[in-house]
């Protein structure tokens, strides 16, 4: 694979990490609620945001809100700091992403899984020798990131890329993890995680489009208990899939908290985005912070 698609490809697929998908259009209401809150100390203000990765170029301007929590803020915290050139290891993607030498998916999944692999991907066009070549992790969000960009949505108009282009040369910037975290992440799956993670990646992709409509009324409107139900139906149809979802979500959830308290510790503002299901259920990094004490406003 020639290494500059590889490398837009990984840059697309890294943002869509599960836990992000979601869809957003413009005209807004001042009357409701957005997808932002406002954490207190006695010290510092942290805004925390849900982040979209996908967008349409016309979902713009955002809620006055958010823009103005951002104006309001000294320091950007971001997931990964995707703007960095230096952020992303060509080799280590490949090696993390590709199988080499005479390696191929086929070796690592079923039969079922391999025969549906290639009816699906040949559906939508793919030359199966580069299919084969991905490893599950990889594959499951390359397909869903091209399907998004099918659907009209582009991660260049994302809301990572939106504050970061804000931020460059006016605010302190800062991550709350790396690429390279992720990429870890993804790539130590075993195996059979990676099969799951892509089975259910490949059905979703057939009503991706048909949820778009919950998605935006949710998040538009604030609604948390939607995002959360929507996130959470998966492993709700298919408990194998618990253990994946917890190591992308609340194992995450504790890490970024522990950073999110270290903000709180200090006498800053902070604007915090974070993937969208991050904040939401009882293990999301909303609640948590609410039992912890501090004050927590949704905006």
């Amino acid at each position: 694979m020639d290494r500059k698609i590889l490398r837009l490809s990984a840059m697309i697929s890294v943002l869509f990490l599960i836990g992000s998908l979601i869809f957003v259009q413009a005209g807004f209401s001042q009357a409701q609620k957005s997808f932002l809150w406002k954490v207190q100390s006695k010290t510092s203000t942290v805004f925390v945001l849900g982040s979209i990765h996908f967008l349409k170029q016309e979902s713009y301007p955002l809620n006055p809100r958010i823009d103005r929590a951002f104006d309001q803020s000294t320091v950007l915290v971001v997931e990964a700091n995707i703007s960095d050139p230096n952020q992303l290891n060509p080799q280590k993607l490949l090696e993390s992403a590709l199988y080499l030498g005479n390696d191929t998916l086929e070796k690592h999944v079923s039969v079922e899984t391999y025969d549906y692999v290639r009816k699906e991907t040949g559906n939508l066009g793919l030359p199966f020798e580069l299919v084969s070549r991905q490893k599950p992790w990889f594959l499951a969000l390359t397909l869903e990131a091209l399907e998004l960009v099918k659907l009209g949505f582009d991660p260049r108009y994302g809301v990572d890329i939106y504050f970061l282009s804000k931020a460059q040369g006016t605010k302190k910037i800062l991550e709350l993890e790396s690429l390279d975290e992720q990429i870890d992440l993804l790539s130590n799956f075993s195996d059979r995680e990676q099969e799951l993670f892509l089975l259910y990646t490949l059905k979703d992709l057939r009503i991706l489009g048909e949820q778009a409509g919950a998605l935006v009324k949710a998040w538009t409107s604030g609604n948390a208990g939607e995002i959360e139900s929507v996130f959470t139906k998966s492993v709700k149809e298919d408990g194998r899939l618990a253990p994946i979802f917890e190591k992308l979500i609340d194992d995450r959830n504790r890490k970024m908290i522990s950073k999110i308290e270290g903000y709180l510790n200090t006498d800053g503002t902070y604007f915090v985005v974070v993937g969208a299901g991050h904040l939401v259920g009882h293990n999301g990094i909303i609640e948590i912070l609410k039992r912890k004490g501090y004050l927590v406003e949704q905006l």
